[in-house]
């Protein structure tokens, strides 16, 4: 050891510490023995003496461990857990980079550990013990053999929940509580609302309450839209306070207008308003009206109580799962998956992936697609409508690559022009990224023409849904889009939760942008193979606690009806837009024939920050500014407006209050 110079590495391990080569070897030896396997190879590696190591340690022929062994290994084939088989994977070059994956044809034999891959500064290396590739299983429960929770299953083909299982209990192994629960009647008796319990989420029976609440509760209805205007049943809250402010009347159910009927009962916002328990704050003495629906929505009761429960009785990271709170958690984010993809229609759940929100959703298409497929010379084009989020990821894009960035104009009510979009497209076109609804002016975009004309000169197509989905039916096969994404925060979920739906075989030759855990099959110090979609996008710790939380928002969606919301907000604006229009030194910014529920204007003798300032004195919430869409308002002369922006619990009372008062300031200028 005297004479071995500073950067030579010894044959042997330090004095007193046993050779890895050796231990490794023993230990491949010792499985080879077992019965049923193949022949000692000890001759073969070695074992007579300590000659460095060059043989497998887990070879083709000397894996014994059969389908479903937790002992499997990498070149064997199983995975660990029962029932689960290896997926497709991309395993890089001898480059790293993103931007530089090639394809192996399959995880499940992939080219055996012949030589450590690489060693640590201690000369041990890496794969001195050989185990299960480190697959992500999205099984939760099931990979312990117990059941999903009923409000963490997945919808099944038809959009209806998944088949209850014989025992809704996570106890590992209690067969008693199985074989005492598989007859129990389909109906969940509905406890006493003092309290909130597992079984009023839907979900498997925990012992002790959730959370004491703060608001008394009756039975909720059967369905949330069920109730009706003289009924005294309700959603979930129970307001004992309905009096009405001086010069308003927020919950008085005249002049609401009434959806028709479709697949659900008739719409009732009253009953609708007492789910969101926000609504009943009083700012400056008021109650709170709340027009900042664009910027934020509000959570009813149901998607606060998920939350609370999950953090009170699931609280764990997901996947590999090896205890039960580790399966709850797992088949609950694996649910809010599932009903992502039933919610816009997309084919898979595979196809979603969660990120923190629409912002990020458009980042990772960029720098990851983008940059794979986009070059010198070609060019994206977005609409004048967009958000800065949908046009400065492709700004970096465009600097980063030498691409070119096209826009399509608006003609003067707000309306992308077709025609003008049509002489933009040509063959170095190689991504349309439009909004389907304008945050700024409301401006509801003909994306499926955009997405068939794009495709029709060979590009992809994305569709920002932001402001979308809470307004109207969203199906992304029908829509026939590449990408398409959105926020939770949006749509009653919370926030730093969102979606990116990108169609399979696309996201499949895509590069990760992040590295890390949870996203990787395997990894050395030389290669990294990474995982399928849509784990390979998703790397760390996720959101698991908030996508949960956006589930509960779509279950709650849904079962109001997205057709009866859409109506009824038609209806909204409709009278929002027929009293505030003529009021006078009003001019309204936006005024297409097809909007969503947005109302953008300008007061003439005052800034935006005034009118805002006066509206919130009664207790009314609007945005005022630029809305991140800079572009659009300039398009139309202005640097700000004031925003108020609708949802389904919003009343034409409210809507009275808001244009009093600009009556009122109008008056005085």
């Amino acid at each position: 050891m005297d004479n071995v110079l500073p950067h030579e590495v010894p044959d042997g391990p330090p004095a007193g510490l046993p050779d890895p080569a050796l231990l490794a070897s023993l230990a491949n030896a010792f499985f080879s023995a077992l019965p049923g396997n193949a022949p000692d190879t000890s001759a073969t590696l070695g074992l007579a003496g300590t000659q460095p190591f060059t043989a497998p340690v887990t070879s083709e022929v000397g894996n014994p461990a059969p389908a479903g062994s937790p002992l499997a290994g990498p070149g064997g084939t199983g995975t660990g857990i029962p029932g689960a088989a290896l997926p497709q994977g991309h395993v890089p070059g001898g480059n790293l980079l993103p931007s530089a994956p090639t394809h192996v044809l399959s995880l499940g034999h992939r080219a055996p550990a012949l030589v450590p891959h690489a060693a640590a500064q201690n000369g041990l290396p890496d794969n001195v013990v050989t185990v299960a590739p480190a697959l992500d299983p999205r099984f939760g429960g099931a990979a312990l053999g117990v059941p999903e929770g009923q409000g963490a299953q997945r919808p099944d083909g038809g959009g209806a929940p998944a088949t209850q299982s014989a025992s809704p209990y996570y106890f590992l192994g209690d067969a008693t509580h199985s074989r005492e629960t598989s007859a129990v009647s389909p109906e969940i008796v509905v406890p006493g609302w003092q309290e909130v319990t597992a079984q009023s989420l839907g979900l498997p029976a925990v012992d002790g309450p959730l959370v004491e609440q703060r608001f008394p509760y009756d039975r909720p209805a059967a369905s949330p839209a069920a109730a009706q205007p003289a009924s005294p049943s309700h959603y979930f809250l129970d307001v004992q306070d309905r009096s009405r402010t001086p010069g308003q009347s927020l919950d008085g159910a005249q002049n609401v207008p009434q959806a028709a009927s479709a697949a659900h009962p008739p719409f009732d916002v009253n009953a609708i308003r007492r789910d969101f328990p926000i609504l009943q704050e009083r700012v400056n003495g008021r109650r709170l009206v709340w027009f900042d629906n664009a910027a934020t929505t509000h959570k009813p009761q149901a998607v606060i109580d998920r939350l609370a429960y999950f953090y009170a009785h699931e609280n764990s990271n997901i996947h590999r799962a090896a205890h039960a709170l580790a399966g709850r958690a797992t088949d609950a984010y694996e649910a809010a998956r599932s009903k992502v993809q039933r919610f816009i229609g997309a084919a898979s759940p595979e196809e979603i992936i969660f990120v923190r929100g629409t912002t990020e959703a458009i980042n990772l298409i960029a720098k990851t697609w983008g940059v794979q497929n986009v070059g010198e010379g070609d060019e994206i084009i977005v609409s004048h409508l967009e958000h800065h989020a949908n046009i400065v990821p492709w700004q970096q894009l465009a600097a980063q690559t030498g691409a070119k960035l096209r826009v399509i104009p608006v003609d003067d009510s707000g309306q992308v022009l077709l025609d003008e979009y049509r002489r933009l497209l040509n063959d170095r076109t190689k991504i349309v990224s439009v909004t389907q609804v304008s945050n700024a002016l409301g401006t509801v975009v003909p994306v499926r023409e955009i997405v068939e004309l794009a495709h029709r000169a060979g590009a992809k197509a994305l569709v920002d849904g932001a402001q979308s989905v809470s307004h109207m039916r969203v199906d992304v096969q029908a829509l026939d889009a590449d990408f398409f994404v959105f926020s939770g925060h949006k749509v009653f979920g919370p926030t730093g939760i969102g979606v990116v739906y990108g169609k399979r075989t696309i996201l499949e030759d895509m590069p990760p942008w992040q590295g890390g855990g949870n996203m990787i099959a395997d990894v050395t110090f030389e290669r990294t193979v990474f995982q399928p979609p849509p784990n390979r996008f998703e790397a760390g710790t996720g959101n698991i606690a908030d996508a949960v939380g956006l589930g509960a928002a779509i279950d709650y969606v849904q079962r109001i009806g997205i057709e009866n919301i859409a109506r009824y907000e038609h209806d909204l604006l409709a009278y929002a837009t027929s009293v505030l229009q003529p009021v006078p030194g009003v001019r309204l910014i936006g005024t297409a024939r097809d909007k969503a529920s947005v109302l953008s204007f300008v007061l003439k003798g005052y800034e935006t920050e005034e009118v805002g300032k006066a509206l919130n004195e009664e207790g009314i919430a609007v945005r005022s500014g630029h809305h991140c869409a800079q572009p659009i308002l300039r398009r139309f002369g202005v640097e700000a407006t004031v925003r108020p922006s609708l949802a389904f619990y919003n009343t034409c009372d409210e809507v009275d209050a808001l244009v009093s008062v600009v009556r009122r300031l109008s008056s005085r200028r």
